[in-house]
């Protein structure tokens, strides 16, 4: 199959996508259908998976293999990639969508908080790279991995720390991640979506037992519904998985798929300018910055760098 085919450049390409029967990763799911695409689709609940399945018969479309997973569990996610595998023979694109909203002032939080938080939305990463990686490698033809983040991943909030801490971190490893796989014509997109319409906000009242014991206050009755009203004004999940889709063809290094955040940025570029001292730097240091913008542009372009390209 040609894989430069007009309009359907990713028609029969075979995508893993971690929680994908709900919220973002099913706008994916139903995206990456409507562009051809053949998929596997991790979950947790069997009724949103029913759900989902209901969605792809209506539509007269192949089902998708479902894998019941938890993206903390590095044995399952292995056994799942090597289903994925067996079940279509190769895969191609892997996305890294489940995670966990949970909000609290950070210097109340406990262990349990940071391995709950962490675990899910960067060690889920990890797991999926780590699981996927060698596989994606061995297939051939269009492949990429999308990692999705969030808008928190440049913008932090008072109740917000773990969760951002976990978006930033998913940022660091997707954006030098990309550097690495060029050199095997494999693309690479960090995904920063903000306010869409799902059930983010009941993540919270999904804590495993194992990591009950948070340092965080309970919510008051009807706060965390009331906190959920403000998803309802969000984008809907289909047109960021449009645009996750979008992002992949044109080989976007970052997709940003709200616009409202202009001001955002122009904030951030401007306190970070400021906060650079007014002096000259030294030839020295100069020249190895230099050395690192070049290995950095040579390794979008496919180069292979080493450390021995950056003295």
């Amino acid at each position: 199959m040609n894989e430069n085919q007009g309009s359907r450049p990713w028609e029969g390409r075979v995508a893993f996508i971690t929680g994908a029967v709900t919220g973002i990763g099913l706008g994916v799911a139903q995206a990456f259908a409507d562009a051809g695409m053949r998929l596997a689709l991790s979950y947790r609940n069997e009724d949103d998976r029913a759900r989902t399945a209901e969605w792809f018969a209506g539509k007269g479309y192949e089902q998708p293999l479902f894998l019941k997973l938890d993206v903390t569990d590095r044995e399952s996610f292995a056994q799942a990639a090597q289903r994925v595998v067996d079940h279509f023979d190769e895969v191609h694109v892997l996305v890294n969508n489940a995670g966990v909203s949970v909000f609290g002032p950070t210097d109340e939080a406990t262990y349990d908080d940071y391995d709950w938080i962490m675990g899910v939305n960067f060690g889920g990463v990890v797991n999926g790279l780590v699981s996927f990686l060698p596989r994606i490698k061995a297939s051939s033809g269009r492949r990429h991995v999308v990692n999705v983040a969030s808008m928190a991943a440049f913008l932090p909030g008072p109740q917000a720390g773990i969760y951002t801490a976990s978006k930033f971190a998913v940022r660091g490893l997707t954006e030098s991640l990309r550097y690495n796989l060029a050199p095997h014509g494999i693309g690479c997109s960090l995904c920063c979506p903000a306010l869409t319409r799902t059930n983010a906000w009941a993540s919270a009242t999904k804590r495993p037992e194992q990591f009950s014991g948070s340092g965080f206050a309970p919510a008051r009755e009807g706060e965390l519904e009331q906190f959920g009203t403000a998803f309802e004004e969000g984008m809907d999940p289909y047109e960021v998985g449009s645009k996750i889709l979008a992002g992949m063809t044109e080989q976007r290094g970052l997709i940003l798929t709200h616009p409202e955040h202009g001001p955002d940025f122009e904030e951030i570029h401007e306190k970070m300018m400021a906060a650079l001292p007014q002096e000259e730097a030294p030839a020295g240091r100069l020249r190895i910055e230099q050395l690192r913008r070049d290995a950095m542009k040579a390794a979008e372009e496919g180069l292979v760098i080493k450390l021995d390209d950056l003295t």
